[in-house]
């Protein structure tokens, strides 16, 4: 029988390893607790997305919700996507900051960071990042972006 495609947090979390579970389980808590108020969290494109409404703002330029952050399980890795990240030095600055004082190696692309284990994470610094941006002062970030 072939493997359903999830349509939930909930069918995507029990469709994992266990192994992997536990690790995306333990950096969604983390993303939760620190999220302002105001994103909401859906399933998209097979991965965990925070993402502002469209019901709150809709003039995006691709007309899909604003992604702020993604949790996702690849092949070889798991990822964390940290968007304010890719567009604000500042920001930028600061993850890779809390990763070396952590002691962690940070494996970014743009927004994406790899990783195995939650172990192989800053989580003070994830922490940080993602509650550094209300959902008014994340749109003004992202249309900055866009103006550039």
């Amino acid at each position: 029988m072939a493997k359903q495609t999830p349509s939930t947090v909930t069918e995507f979390l029990a469709q994992l390893p266990p192994d992997r579970r536990k690790e995306i389980k333990r950096v969604r808590d983390v993303v939760r607790k620190h999220l302002p108020a105001g994103y909401a969290e859906t399933l998209t494109k097979g991965m965990i997305v925070y993402e502002v409404p469209l019901e709150r703002y809709a003039q995006t330029y691709n007309g899909h919700a604003l992604w702020y952050a993604a949790l996702a399980s690849q092949k070889s890795y798991l990822t964390l996507h940290l968007m304010p990240v890719y567009g604000s030095a500042p920001l930028a600055q600061r993850l890779r900051d809390g990763f070396k004082a952590a002691g962690k190696k940070l494996d970014m692309g743009k927004a994406c960071i790899r990783f195995k284990r939650a172990d192989d994470l800053a989580l003070d610094a994830i922490a940080e990042v993602v509650a550094s941006l209300p959902v008014d002062r994340y749109i003004a970030h992202a249309e900055a972006a866009w103006r550039r």
